[in-house]
């Protein structure tokens, strides 16, 4: 499944992987639109939807995650380190459900200011 992350200055899309009961959660909840928080480099944001948390979460991911906080039911997305990084690293605040990756340069995600209004959508294959 592949989904749509727009803010006042940019967008980007993202691939989502396994099929996973945070994924159905989210694909339920599209389109769904929130405020932007940003932590060092990554943004995060609440989604309205509470899941588990899945027994491969993890804490330390590579830049351009998809990751669900389960902590703060919200999407994280790192982009760099956040204030708990140890080095370069991508440390989110507590182990997270890795949902898959943003296509492309995740650092656009740098655009995004804290409060500006988020909408995630899901992106249709075009026929053809």
């Amino acid at each position: 499944m592949q989904i749509r992350i727009s803010w006042p200055a940019g967008n980007i899309t993202a691939t989502l992987d396994a099929d996973t009961p945070t994924r159905q959660a989210l694909a339920k909840a599209l389109p769904l639109t929130s405020s932007a928080c940003t932590w060092g480099a990554e943004v995060y944001f609440d989604t309205g939807i509470a899941v588990s948390r899945e027994t491969d979460a993890r804490q330390v991911v590579e830049p351009g995650t998809v990751a669900f906080w389960t902590d703060g039911d919200a999407l994280a997305l790192p982009y760099g380190p956040t204030p708990i990084s140890r080095g370069g690293e991508c440390r989110l605040a507590s182990p997270c459900n890795v949902l898959g990756s943003l296509d492309g340069d995740a650092r656009v995600l740098a655009t995004v200011r804290n409060g500006d209004p988020i909408r995630v959508e899901r992106v249709e294959p075009i026929d053809e």
